[in-house]
């Protein structure tokens, strides 16, 4: 209802109530939608709400500027500093506390279907002043995305999960096969998921759909140019449904589709292959979601909250939507209200320590003219963690990662070359500062997975599964958050654990047979 008075066209039946329809890990219509363009929608009624309040006065807007830093007074969040991203001037903001809603860390592997502005510096320098850091390796890796097409890709293109309602996600059964998909008959396609998954079908949770892909292209028989995607078919729902039907369902997204790649999904099989989606981790928050220093909030995806392992679709009302419209205004509310503010002056000496701290973060990067780009490290970066900290991660992998992370560190710092100065529109020096706490993050990310020594949801541990390769928990020893405390760039974070406590519902092994 809050959507829909904002503007959101949800989906209607004939008789005007809201539609439903089915999405990836449940057998039943529970999902609201906007076509194929849910999320999408959903920003625009948020971003018309704000504007409405920015025309009001309520609100200002600073556009175009980036946190850099929290600044923290006498244990509190009382204010940050931002870069003004036109003139590079670095400008302080006090506040009685502080809300980051600045979104996950996707990034940090290079290809994801993020935008390529999201990072991490926001909610990483708020670690690195004291925040914890919740389970950092739980990332959703999503199965429907357009694949890989070469190495001048920047960022991923994310094809809706509804796609999965009426096509049919099949691989040849022989490896190595170069036909056309429209040339290998019935009998020698493997519908995979509907074979291993029979009460699911093609249903299955996102992790376990990416899972699937993963390990039949591993077998050789992945399909096109990169043998890594696979076919998501919509010829018998065309057959069954009409043309009409379908271009009435999804006719955007096939356009989408057709723009991109330049093959008709009405006619052939679109390709698909799993990508990086969205992070479950983020800063640790508690109820109220503020985190471990007092009035410094976090909500949405900059939050660890409500997922924990495994995010369902369509959540993005669930949390996004809920944090900011239902949480945030009663429990921020409650801090401002009984809480007692000395009045804080930007002028104050912990203003000046953290804008010097940012000062000396820029002036570091644009020193060290070296002969690398910034894009040169986010690839090797992106590289390490898809193979090593990615869908499949082993003991051995990880700790390479973990090396091969602080070495890839140490050369940033020496051989990057961020072009430009401070004081201007400077997009490489914007790019080279996310790049350097990505890099620092990723580190946090595997060694949070070689710690986690079990695979549940999005992380999957090759030591940790069932005789049937499907994720194998182990309760007794891991049923708990990890907050992670950061104690220096290279040294060892200390862990919290927030145990788990199940009362009425325990935790049982996921079955979608």
């Amino acid at each position: 209802d809050q959507c829909v008075a904002q503007g959101v066209p949800f989906a209607r039946e004939y008789g005007g109530y809201l539609d439903n329809r089915s999405f990836g890990g449940a057998q039943v219509s529970r999902t609201f939608y906007a076509r194929g363009q849910t999320g999408q929608q959903l920003l625009l009624g948020a971003y018309s709400a704000l504007s409405r309040q920015v025309g009001l006065g309520t609100v200002k807007m600073y556009e175009r500027h980036e946190i850099l830093d929290v600044v923290v007074i006498d244990g509190r969040a009382r204010g940050i500093i931002a870069r003004n991203m036109v003139t590079g001037e670095l400008e302080r903001h006090a506040a009685d506390a502080v809300v980051l809603a600045t979104g996950g860390y996707g990034n940090v592997y290079y290809l994801s279907t993020n935008a390529k502005g999201c990072n991490t510096t926001a909610i990483w320098r708020a670690h690195k002043r004291g925040a914890y850091f919740g389970n950092p390796c739980f990332v959703q890796i999503h199965p429907t995305c357009i694949p890989v097409s070469g190495e001048h890709q920047s960022k991923l293109t994310l094809m809706s999960e509804s796609l999965r309602n009426d096509g049919r996600v099949w691989v040849p059964m022989k490896k190595g096969d170069t036909r056309k998909p429209n040339d290998i008959p019935e009998a020698e396609r493997d519908y995979y998921l509907e074979r291993r998954y029979p009460s699911f079908g093609n249903l299955v949770p996102r992790d376990v759909a990416s899972r699937a892909a993963k390990q039949v292209c591993d077998e050789g028989r992945g399909v096109g140019a990169s043998k890594m995607a696979v076919y998501l078919d919509f010829a018998d729902a065309i057959k069954r449904q009409g043309k009409a039907k379908i271009e009435e369902k999804y006719g955007n997204l096939f356009d989408m589709y057709y723009e991109i790649t330049d093959e008709n999904p009405y006619e052939v099989p679109m390709r698909i292959y799993p990508a990086v989606h969205y992070t479950m981790g983020g800063l640790w928050v508690d109820y109220n979601l503020q985190t471990t220093i007092p009035g410094l909030f976090a909500a949405g995806e900059a939050n660890f909250s409500d997922h924990g392992a495994n995010r369902l679709g369509a959540s993005a009302l669930m949390q996004g939507l809920a944090d900011g419209y239902f949480i945030l205004p009663y429990t921020l509310g409650g801090y401002l209200g009984g809480t007692q503010f000395p009045k804080v002056s930007t002028d104050a000496p912990e203003f000046a320590e953290a804008e010097k701290n940012v000062k000396s973060v820029i002036d570091r990067l644009l020193a060290v003219k070296g002969t690398k780009s910034v894009d040169y490290f986010h690839k090797k970066l992106g590289k390490i963690m898809w193979d090593k900290v990615g869908m499949g991660r082993n003991e051995a992998g990880l700790k390479e990662a973990i090396a091969e992370i602080r070495e890839l560190r140490d050369d940033f710092w020496k051989n990057v070359r961020v072009l430009g100065e401070s004081e201007e529109l400077n997009q490489s020096l914007e790019k080279a500062g996310r790049v350097a706490d990505f890099l620092e993050l990723a580190e946090l990310m595997a060694v949070d997975a070689l710690h986690r020594r079990e695979s549940c949801g999005g992380h999957f541990r090759e030591e940790s599964q069932t005789e049937d390769n499907e994720a194998k928990r182990d309760d007794e020893n891991f049923s708990y958050a990890a907050a992670w405390e950061f104690k220096g760039v290279g040294a060892e974070p200390k862990l919290h654990k927030e145990e788990l406590t199940f009362e009425y519902c325990k935790p049982s092994q996921r079955s979608y047979k």
